[in-house]
Parts: structure tokens; sequence; C-alpha cells
């Protein structure tokens, strides 16, 4: 299962880099809306090889049998894999090319919650919580707890997903269950 996964795993984690990095480009021009709509599009598509790791595993390797515990355990390893490499590339571009990107959407944040109509008080409380994440985003620890939570999500659910779909039994015990049942 090694090679199954750290194949799928990291060919998953270049497209994802590759291609996060070259929207990050391409963000002001399309608005955060249709950015964030593009980055969760590229997400789905390069965790699709979750699908076709678990897939490859259980051809190549099980003779064309897995369960669905072991084909999830063989795709949440991908999608690990694939998440580490979004949160390392987006740590380095952020860190040493763009450590200001974040501050747009932290500030239309700050300009959401002033335009509310809420109470002096609780506009207060909120723009000061804001800015108290801001700061905690500046913590590279931090940054990249709140990086791994983008993808991960994703990549759990296409891992369920693809485990229940590609989960096959050995076909004598299917028809061993079935005499068992009708006996």
């Amino acid at each position: 299962m090694k090679k199954t996964v750290l194949t799928f795993g990291l060919i998953a984690g270049v497209i994802i880099s590759v291609l996060i990095g070259g929207s990050l480009l391409i963000a002001d021009k399309i608005g955060s809306g249709h950015s964030m709509a593009l980055g969760y599009t590229i997400m789905v598509a390069s965790f699709l090889l979750v699908y076709f790791g678990i897939r490859s595993y259980r051809d190549n390797n099980l003779g064309g049998q897995i369960s669905f515990g072991r084909a999830f355990g063989c795709g949440i390893l991908i999608t690990l894999i694939t998440t580490v490499c979004y949160v390392a590339m987006w740590e380095v571009l952020y860190f040493n090319f763009m450590p200001h990107f974040m501050d747009g959407y932290f500030a239309a944040q700050i300009h959401k919650v002033q335009a509310s109509g809420l109470d002096s008080a609780t506009v207060a409380a909120q723009v000061a919580a804001i800015q108290h994440s801001q700061q905690l985003y500046q913590n590279p620890l931090v940054n990249a707890a709140y990086t791994l939570m983008e993808p991960l999500p994703v990549g759990i659910i296409i891992t369920l997903i693809s485990a229940a779909v590609l989960r096959r039994k050995a076909r004598g015990q299917t028809a061993g269950a079935r005499a068992v049942m009708t006996a």
C-alpha cells in the first residue's frame, strides 16, 4: 500500500499545489467569491486521485477485493499526503512571497461587521476578534492549522465516497452469505 499511497498522494499534492499556487496569481482579478469556487474545484479535482489510488491498490495488490476499512485507510493516507503538500505550498508562498495576502480578507471581514448595523459594542467586539485572528495567522503553526482545515474536509468526503463505491468483497463470501441467509 505504501507505494500506491505515496505515488497517488504526491501526484495529487503536486497538482493541488501547482494549481492553487497558480490561481493565487489571478485571485485579485476574479474576485474572492470566484477565487474560492475555483480553489474548491481544484481541490475536488486533485482529490479525485484518491478514488484512482484506492482502485489501483484494490485491483493491482488485492486481487480486485477491498473492504471499506482498508479502502478508507488507503484513501485517507493519500488525502493526508495531498493536504500536507497543500499546506507546505501555502506556508512557503505566504511567508516568503505574499505576507500581506490575507490583509484584504481581514479588512473585508472588518468592513462587513462595521456595515452590519449592529450596536457599537458588538461591532467593537467582533472587530477585535477579527484582528486577533489576523495576529494569530502570522504564527506559522496557527497558519498551518487554518490552512489544513481548507482541503482536509474535502479530502475526507471524497475518501468516504470512494471507499464506499470501491469496496468489493470476495465472490465466495458474497455467495456464502446469500446461502446462509436463504437457509
